[in-house]
């Protein structure tokens, strides 16, 4: 066990020790300083006061939230594989669940997270996981074999590899990678390209490679029932994607949506084949603001829509083996939800009944058709349950679980709120107001999302229900332009050097709040995470003197020093969204909007987070926002993980942001 978590108990206890009687006789002895919990060794902490062990023990029973994520169905039992972080361990990592409520059996139980695994597809004996090493998402592929429980790597760790898909025919794995910076010199690393290859895992050594493919957005959305050909999405951007033909044999690719030379931009992903390879099925934005699902018939390359009267985006399609089925996820101002169609028909069923929250995953059985689905909502964090084939009949098959003394189905749902922005334009976000036992105007957290195409979407607030609950703070999480979610339209509203309209749509919420009776726009912080990270810091100096602090979790603090050292497998789809730094008049632009320009009027109290081994946002864009604001004066907390990446996934470094961020708003929201 971990030491903060073996200290736990002992200082659970020393704060509900009976203190000594008053009339006791007391020391003349100078009064001891109170206990503190120090980092542990893997945390970098500069500027941060003493955590106190009150607060430990304070908020210890928001820390302990542990749901289940769905990964797969067994290819043959009656059982489903998940990712679960037991009670007291650090990360997640995969769990077999035998039958409904049955107790998970541990599968792995490795230092890293493991989230993605599937099982060899004809008899389950072995399941392909994937695990890169503190945070650098340099994931490698392993295979489990389960009756001796041994690990065998199947990959080359100088590239970065991802599982696509079985072949139907043989236990043969579709794979990709790309290369890796450390591993690549010169000029390689302004061209990458993304190599697939055929493995068999039971036998690593057997290997093909299939095709190179220009570029790094390649995924694998199916495989025709005779084995010959993949069909791909190209990603180039959150507004332009395409679909194509890959040729097993021969490595040869073909464009086929939109077709070559048409003028139909726009978002096409790949779903999967239907049955009997006559047709695949599409997911689109090409006839409208939303993405649809399509059927598109190969031979006539024709396209017909299945869910154009939903106005919303279809984010996921589940395609039923037996081709009778698609079960999609729909994504409804925020909320998922589960529809089912009818695939020969192509007529929508009858909606099935699920409790209150949110879709998170959909996984259909191979051999059933069992529909399994991963939830969460207000009341607690993710749960697996399923229905039959037909929709019917919810069956609990997890329990989230949560530390004594919380009940969760007392946390209240949040509610959409929406403002005018400086254009007119309408701007929407979540807002979770505290308990009304707090009266008066309340301090407010703004908490803006990633990506920067990502979405505020209904959920469980997790360790966040602590400045609810108990310190009375509201969270406004916003949805600003260039979210996804709201049509295509409003997705490319940022991009570019439309990137500071956002920023405003920040100023028009605080606007907003300064209207609200239940809210205090006197006392507001600004928190986000990587894309957020970056809005974060340019509120902070767009709107000093409006926020009483900001909060930066692995943000961007210079565009194009971000866009020099981002991995090179990313580069080129970061440069779409923001633009090419290698252009003059663009790098002159982000240069102007990057934080770093405007560190002197950051003046408010700043908190920084950042994992060493990120690969996305580099460790290095915190430190040089830090030395700047450092530098006039600004009170700056940093906090840096040695063995983390894109945000902290150990228990032990996610508790101890959370304990200090506890202490930032406090001191910047309470006093």
């Amino acid at each position: 066990m971990l030491r903060l978590a073996l200290l736990l108990p002992l200082l659970l206890a020393a704060c509900a020790a009976p203190r000594p009687d008053a009339d006791a006789p007391r020391s003349t002895a100078a009064a001891e300083p109170p206990p503190v919990v120090a980092p542990n060794a893997n945390l970098v902490a500069q500027g941060i006061p003493p955590i106190p062990a009150t607060l430990v023990a304070e908020v210890a029973r928001y820390t302990d939230f542990r749901g289940h994520n769905l990964v797969e169905w067994h290819p043959q039992r009656r059982e489903l594989l998940v990712s679960h972080r037991k009670a007291g361990a650090s990360t997640l990592q995969l769990f077999r669940v035998a039958a409904p409520l049955a107790e998970p059996e541990a599968l792995t139980d490795a230092a890293e997270p493991v989230r993605r695994a599937t099982w060899e597809p004809r008899r389950g004996d072995y399941l392909v996981f994937a695990r890169g090493n503190g945070g650098d998402e340099a994931d490698q592929l392993y295979r489990l074999d389960l009756a001796t429980r041994n690990v065998t790597l199947l990959t080359d760790p100088s590239r970065r590899h991802g599982f696509e898909t079985w072949l139907n025919r043989s236990s043969q794995l579709l794979t990709s990678s790309v290369p890796l910076d450390r591993s690549t010199q010169g000029s390689a690393r302004e061209q990458p390209r993304q190599t697939f290859t055929l493995i068999d895992p039971a036998e690593p050594t057997r290997q093909r490679r299939v095709a190179e493919l220009p570029g790094t957005g390649w995924d694998v959305g199916g495989i025709s029932a005779d084995d010959r050909q993949a069909v791909l999405t190209r990603y180039l951007s959150a507004n332009e994607s395409q679909v194509w033909l890959l040729d097993l044999a021969s490595g040869r690719s073909t464009q086929l949506l939109p077709a070559p030379g048409s003028k139909d931009k726009g978002v096409h992903f790949a779903a999967g084949f239907e049955r009997g390879d006559r047709a695949l099925w599409v997911l689109s934005d090409r006839a409208g603001e939303f993405r649809q699902i399509y059927r598109y018939e190969l031979r006539r390359k024709t396209l017909q829509p299945l869910s154009a009267h939903i106005p919303w985006d279809v984010d996921q399609l589940a395609v039923a083996k037996d081709g009778k089925l698609l079960a999609a996820r729909i994504n409804v101002d925020g909320r998922e939800e589960l529809r089912l169609f009818d695939a020969r028909t192509l007529k929508e069923r009858p909606a099935p009944a699920l409790p209150a929250g949110s879709v998170r995953a959909i996984g259909l059985h191979p051999a059933s058709g069992e529909i399994a689905v991963a939830m969460d909502g207000a009341s607690g964090p993710s749960t697996v349950l399923t229905l039959d084939a037909a929709g019917r009949g919810a069956t609990a098959w997890t329990r989230a679980g949560a530390a004594p003394g919380v009940d969760t189905q007392a946390f209240a749902d949040a509610s959409i709120v929406r403002w005018k922005s400086f254009d007119g334009r309408s701007i929407s976000g979540l807002l979770h107001l505290p308990p009304q036992r707090f009266a008066g105007p309340r301090p407010v957290l703004i908490d803006i999302h990633g990506g920067p195409e990502a979405q505020a979407r209904v959920g469980f607030m997790g360790r966040d229900n602590h400045f609810l609950q108990d310190l009375g703070i509201a969270i406004v999480q916003p949805n600003v332009r260039g979210s996804s979610g709201y049509g295509k339209t409003f997705l490319a509203l940022d991009n570019g050097t439309k990137r500071e309209d956002a920023v405003k749509d920040i100023g028009a919420l605080l606007d907003w709040i300064a209207t609200q009776p239940r809210l205090d726009a006197s006392r507001v912080v600004v928190r986000g995470g990587s894309y957020g990270g970056y809005m974060s810091l340019a509120v902070a100096a767009t709107y000093p003197e409006r926020i009483a602090g900001a909060i930066d979790v692995v943000g961007i603090s210079n565009f194009v020093t971000f866009l020099r050292n981002t991995e090179s497998y990313r580069r080129d789809l970061r440069r779409v969204e923001y633009g090419d730094e290698r252009d003059e008049a663009m790098r002159s632009f982000l240069e102007r909007i990057s934080p770093t320009s405007h560190a002197a009027r950051i003046v408010k109290p700043l908190f920084v987070v950042q994992g060493r081994n990120d690969p996305r946002v580099p460790y290095t864009e915190a430190e040089q926002i830090v030395e700047k604001v450092r530098a006039q004066g600004t009170p700056v907390w940093y906090l840096r993980a040695e063995n983390e990446g894109h945000g902290f996934q150990r228990k032990e470094n996610a508790d101890f942001q959370f304990w200090a961020t506890t202490l930032f708003l406090r001191q910047t929201l309470l006093r």
